[in-house]
Order: structure tokens, then C-alpha cells, then sequence
């Protein structure tokens, strides 16, 4: 917003110096990111910027990081680039499974996360509702305790707690430590708070006479909820979704504690390049992901904005 024409010299003097320190933070927390995505076309097995990369030199740039992502863990990573190529990569590459399972969690681990936070969102925004404060204030701690405490944690939790599971010989027992399930568990309880928190912000300005308008035309509670609050809660519901979605995506130090060895995620097979071997592939895999979180950081922003048109707030 322009400053009006009246504005006095220490207010002009003052936007300046907001706006400098604005960009200085955005410089701050932006350049680390920034500085990734060349890094990810060196063509040479450097973390760092090469002097043809410097003086703009196109050899120095190279897609080999990238192509180490698909061929990396393959059975014949020489092959010709047909089909038989492309089943080997999606049965035996290293980061191609690292994906499916981040993916696959991930995606059972939102659904959980989205259902399990939309009703205690549902729950605390009701005026009856008991101890609302401390309960929501337990809920969302996972956000607020350390992650290696709450990891430490699930795991001795999950170590001493056995599930039962069909097998072929009958009804076995499963320990959820270093189950594709405990994981799926621990991963929705750190993303449970962002949907209690965008489903409840959301919550926050719906008119209640809707429901009750609802009612005295004859609509049951349950088709209330699912005609009238649904439809205007879903964007919250949705952008909670999505930071859960990016939580899990993103974990590690849980998968480390709980997962078994060969339960590997993008974050884990990240983690174990840095430790085992320096690669500047995993600076591809940064620079996908950074993409993938921009994409999604845009949809939680076009969903806020629905939301804001759907409740009145802006046009």
C-alpha cells in the first residue's frame, strides 16, 4: 500500500527501512533454497559452485544428479531407455522406492490426520465443550514438544505394544515398531494439530444459523453436517490436509526411531547419503521437493482464498 501524499518524512524514512528489513529476511530464509537448485545441475561431484558454473560456462551444467536418481539401486542401469528399463526402475531403484513408500504413508497417514482432526476441531469449537483450552492445548503439542521427544517416545510406546494381524497360519501378532502401520500412526499424530488448527480457524467464522436453518427444514443432524458445514469447512479440512501431508513427506526423525531398515522414505534416504556417501543427488531431490512444496504451498493459498469468498470475507 502507497503512503498518502500528506505523509510526514519519519513515515516516509520508516517504510523504507520496513521494507528493508523485509527483504533482508526474505534474503535470509530464501537464499538457502535458492542456492540448492543450481547446485543440482553441477556437472561435477561438488557441493559447491564450480568457476564454469560462475562465469556462466554450459558444460558446467549437466543433468547427471538427476539421471543418478533413476539408475541409482537398478539391476541394469545401462540399459536402453524402453520399457523393460522403465519396470527395473520401478521395481528395483533405490529412490523410486523411497518415494512410493514416503508417498503411501503419506498419503494413509493424511487421511487419518484430516479425519481424526476435523472431529476434535468439530468438538472444541462447540460452547458446551469442557476444558476446551487444555484440551486443545494437549492436542496441538506434538507442534510445540521437541520431535526427538516425541519420537523417543512412540518408540518405546510402539515397542511394547503388539497389534493382531491375519496370517497365512492364523491370527498372529504384530509389533507396530517397524511397521509400515506404526509409522502411518506416528506421522498422523505430529499432522493431527495442523488440521485442528485450520479446520478450527476455519470453524471460527461459520454462521451457526446455517445448521439451525437447516433444522427447521427438516434436515437431521447428520445431513446437516454433510449439505451445509461440509461444504464451508472443506478448504480448512483440505489446507490441514496438506500440511499434513508436507509433515509427513518431510519426517525423519520418527521414521529413524520407529521404521524398520528397510522401511525407507525420501527424508531417511537423504539422511543415509549424507551419512554414507556425499552425492550431489540428493541436492536433485531437494530441488524436486522444494518444486513439490511450492506447488503445494500454492494450493493451501487458493484454498484460503475460496475460503474468505465462501464465508463473506473478501470478493
Amino acid at each position: 500500500m502507497a503512503l498518502p501524499i500528506y505523509a510526514s518524512p519519519l513515515e516516509r524514512a520508516w517504510r523504507v527501512a520496513y521494507l528493508t528489513i523485509c527483504t533482508l529476511i526474505f534474503i535470509f530464509l530464501i537464499a538457502p533454497i535458492v542456492i540448492v537448485i543450481p547446485l543440482s545441475f553441477n556437472a561435477e561431484p561438488y557441493f559447491t559452485f564450480s568457476s564454469g558454473m560462475l562465469h556462466g560456462d554450459p558444460a558446467a551444467y549437466s543433468l547427471r544428479w538427476y539421471d543418478r536418481l533413476i539408475t541409482f539401486g537398478m539391476q541394469n542401469p545401462e540399459a536402453p531407455r524402453d520399457a523393460a528399463f522403465w519396470a527395473d526402475f520401478w521395481a528395483n531403484a533405490s529412490w523410486m522406492r523411497a518415494a512410493k513408500n514416503s508417498v503411501i504413508i503419506g498419503v494413509f497417514a493424511t487421511l487419518l490426520s484430516a479425519g481424526l482432526g476435523t472431529i476434535a476441531a468439530l468438538g472444541l469449537t462447540r460452547a458446551e465443550m469442557p476444558y476446551r483450552k487444555q484440551i486443545m492445548a494437549v492436542l496441538i503439542s506434538p507442534m510445540i514438544v521437541p520431535i526427538i521427544i516425541s519420537a523417543t517416545g512412540m518408540f518405546f510406546f510402539y515397542s511394547a505394544t503388539q497389534i493382531p494381524v491375519l496370517t497365512t497360519e492364523g491370527v498372529g501378532w504384530m509389533r507396530l515398531a517397524g511397521s509400515y502401520l506404526g509409522i502411518i500412526m506416528a506421522h498422523a499424530a505430529l499432522g493431527i494439530p495442523f488440521v485442528i488448527i485450520t479446520v478450527t480457524a476455519t470453524l471460527s467464522g461459520f454462521d451457526q444459523s446455517l445448521v439451525r436453518a437447516a433444522a427447521s427444514l427438516g434436515a437431521n443432524p447428520r445431513v446437516a453436517f454433510f449439505r451445509v458445514v461440509m461444504p464451508l469447512i472443506l478448504p480448512g479440512i483440505v489446507s490441514g490436509a496438506l500440511f499434513a501431508f508436507v509433515t509427513s513427506f518431510d519426517e525423519v526423525v520418527a521414521v529413524l526411531f520407529i521404521a524398520a531398515p528397510e522401511q525407507q522414505t525420501i527424508p531417511r534416504q537423504m539422511w543415509n547419503g549424507i551419512r554414507e556417501q556425499i552425492s550431489p543427488a540428493i541436492l536433485a531431490v531437494a530441488t524436486i521437493l522444494v518444486v513439490i512444496s511450492i506447488l503445494l504451498l500454492t494450493t493451501v493459498e487458493l484454498l484460503r482464498r475460496r475460503s474468505e469468498r465462501l464465508r463473506g470475507i473478501s470478493s
